[in-house]
This record gives C-alpha cells, structure tokens and sequence, in this order.
C-alpha cells in the first residue's frame, strides 16, 4: 500500500488551520519541528487538562486529500492544512490501516499510526457543519470518524510534497484503528 505526500503544513501556535510549508522536519519521537503540538507528552490542550503526564500519541496528523473532495460534493471548501493536519496524502487509505502501521515517508521519516483524529467542535467554527461530515454512523449505529490519522516520529526526517509514502503493516492480528 503506498501514497504520495501532497502538502505539508505546521505552526508553532495554537490555531486551527497550519500554513502550507516546503518542507517539515519530523523529529524522533516529538513530533514536527516547531509545531505548537511537537512534544514527548501531550500538548493537545484538552489532553493537557485531563493528565499532562500522558504520552504523546499524537504528534503528527495526516489527512487524506480525498476527503477534501468528499465534503466538496456537500459544500464545503476545505484545503490543506485547514484542519489542523501536518501532512496530506494521496492515494492511501489512512482509516483502514490498523494501529502500529509504519508509514516511510520520503528518504528517511517514519511515522507509526497510533489512532484516529478525534473531531471536535472547533471544526464547526472553521465552517459551520463541517463536523456532521467528518464524524458520522454507519449503518449499525458504529461512529465512523474520518479526520485523519494520528501518528508518532519513529525515524526523524524532512517531509515534502511529492514525497512516496510507502506503509508497512504490523504482525497480525491487526487491530482497528480507534480514537486517541
């Protein structure tokens, strides 16, 4: 299973949407360089206030460029970046991929998949309604939550756009990704 890298974005403040960048460089076991969400424990600040000892499951988000297109057909103008994600990819299918794929990415990063983005309210103040397209049911009721994965740095590195991703799944059983 492989992807290609289609943007890269990071802050170094609290905000919701992170400019577009060149490059990132993903630091080992921290996250991205000079992300406000860069750290060994928690920085997320929902996280922060239930126990700041936790460790930092979430370092660095990726989203699939397709669900831009998705929430397109309903209205929604959504570009990288906008949601928060570091990097966005193409061609991958971030929620199938169960829990400890390891994600080469370029040369030299690897990230390991620790869960799924849990959407939050802020996502309705970026564009009112949006969090009813990225969080739903399916058919037996199940919630389905589709902003993204969230990852740890195994191997440091510089990410850019056009960079292959190439993902490496783990002994089974696999187990099914789920919120973090």
């Amino acid at each position: 299973m492989s992807g290609t890298v289609t943007a890269v974005s990071s802050n170094g403040e609290y905000s919701f949407t992170k400019p577009n960048r060149d490059s990132i460089t993903l630091l080992t076991g921290l996250g991205v360089e000079g992300d406000v969400h860069a750290g060994v424990t928690v920085k997320h600040r929902s996280r922060v206030a239930q126990d700041p000892t936790q460790p930092n499951l979430r370092q660095v988000h990726l989203i699939h460029e397709e669900l831009f297109a998705e929430v397109g057909a309903e209205g929604f103008k959504v570009l990288p970046g906008d949601l928060g994600e570091n990097i966005t990819t193409r061609g991958i299918d971030l929620l199938a991929l169960p829990v400890g794929t390891l994600l080469r990415i370029g040369d030299e990063a690897v990230l390991e998949v620790t869960g799924l983005r849990n959407p939050c309210l802020q996502i309705d103040h970026f564009q009112n309604g949006l969090l009813k397209q990225v969080v739903g049911r399916d058919e037996a009721g199940n919630i389905i939550r589709k902003a993204g994965v969230m990852s740890v740095v195994r191997e440091g590195g510089t990410v850019r756009p056009g960079d292959l991703i190439q993902a490496e799944l783990p002994a089974e059983p696999h187990r099914p990704l789920d919120r973090v």
